[in-house]
């Protein structure tokens, strides 16, 4: 999937704005490929993978998109 970052805390997770879908996504740094969390800004474009989680989906393999 692709999106945006909408969200990012100082607690080293954020959110996403995943196209086609109305829901934010839920990311972690820990679930970031390729690029460190302080390198990241609100508008990346990210391609990512989902999981389930018992929070509801999240996103996983974070990477930004050139």
């Amino acid at each position: 999937m692709t999106g945006s970052i909408k969200t990012l805390t100082d607690r080293g997770f954020g959110f996403i704005a995943a196209e086609g879908l109305a829901k934010e996504i839920f990311f972690h740094s820990s679930a970031l490929v390729g690029v460190s969390f302080d390198q990241l800004a609100v508008g990346n474009a990210v391609s990512f993978d989902t999981e389930d989680s018992d929070k509801g989906p999240r996103a996983v393999n974070v990477q930004l998109v050139a």
